[in-house]
C-alpha cells in the first residue's frame, strides 16, 4: 500500500498540485472563506478558481493541514488528496 503524508507546507502542496497539472479552487458556500479543493485539469463548473494567495489564506484561518498520496498501490501518480482539521 502507498504511504501518505500529511503537511501545512505551502510549498509541498503548491508543488505536489500543480505535477499533476492541479489548481487551487473552492467551493462557494456564501460566506467567507469556502471548502478548499484542488481542481485536476479542465475546471469544474461547481468549483470557482482562487489563486494561490487565496487559497493558503483560507488553509492558514482553517488551521488546515493537507493529506496527500505520492504513488497509487501500483506505482502510478496519485491524486489522492484531503483537507483535515488539526
Amino acid at each position: 500500500m502507498s504511504e501518505a503524508i500529511t503537511t501545512r507546507d505551502h510549498d509541498t502542496i503548491r508543488k505536489w498540485a500543480e505535477a499533476r497539472d492541479g489548481h487551487p479552487a473552492k467551493v462557494d458556500t456564501g460566506g467567507k472563506g469556502g471548502i478548499l479543493r484542488i481542481d485536476f485539469g479542465e475546471p469544474e463548473d461547481r468549483l470557482t478558481q482562487i489563486d494561490w494567495e487565496e487559497f493558503f489564506r483560507i488553509f492558514d484561518e482553517n488551521g488546515l493541514s493537507f493529506l496527500c498520496q505520492d504513488k497509487t498501490k501500483d506505482g502510478g501518480q496519485s491524486r489522492f488528496n484531503k483537507f483535515v482539521s488539526e
